[in-house]
């Protein structure tokens, strides 16, 4: 090979370095930083996982299993509640099992806790003060915006203007249906389709 003048000779080896530290840029794995950016996250470091994802709101848990529901006693005017069940939900059951003997009574309920009969909504704000679940008694059309919307849990109110029930454990509170009328344990489902379901927050 000829070789190069002094001048040649120094111009070639400076390309030739240029080149191979290019090289090595390309090829050198990339190393996150460890510096910190403006909002305090790693720069370079992966963004925080997605948190949303569908799930119910603050407070209620997701449940990984069918809940247990309550069930009727022998007696067939008070529930049992399943033992699993949040004390509130408990609670709320063992207050409705107190007035099951009651009369429907318009507008009882409303005026004092204590009453000698209930009406639908008065029964329903009976069982949920009774789980600590409510300080005053609501009217029925109040309870469409009461808590939080859609189904519980544990615990389920369905309210239009003109009536109100509930549903605790997979059990329904109504003061209409089949059988006595006031605040008894129902067996049966009813049609929720006029009705706003609401919830209180966790249950």
């Amino acid at each position: 090979m000829r070789a190069l003048a002094p001048g040649r000779r120094t111009y070639a080896l400076a390309l030739t370095a240029l080149a191979c530290g290019l090289l090595l840029v390309a090829t050198a794995p990339a190393r996150a930083t460890t510096g910190r950016g403006s909002g305090g996250a790693a720069i370079g470091s992966l963004p925080p996982p997605e948190t949303d994802g569908g799930l119910p709101p603050p407070g209620v848990p997701v449940p990984t299993t069918p809940l247990p529901t309550a069930t009727l006693s022998p007696d067939a005017r008070t529930a049992i509640a399943p033992a699993s069940a949040p004390l509130a939900v408990q609670n709320a059951i063992a207050a409705a099992n107190r007035i099951t003997t009651k009369p429907y009574r318009y507008g009882g309920g409303h005026r004092r806790w204590k009453d000698r009969g209930y009406d639908c909504s008065g029964s329903v704000s009976y069982a949920l003060h009774g789980g600590g679940l409510l300080t005053s008694p609501l009217p029925s059309s109040t309870f469409m915006k009461w808590g939080l919307p859609g189904r519980g849990l544990w615990v389920t109110v369905y309210a239009n203007p003109g009536h109100a029930y509930m549903v605790i454990a997979g059990l329904r509170f109504d003061t209409s249906g089949r059988g006595e009328r006031g605040p008894r344990w129902r067996k049966t489902a009813r049609s929720s389709r006029t009705y706003l379901a609401r919830h209180p927050d966790g249950y």
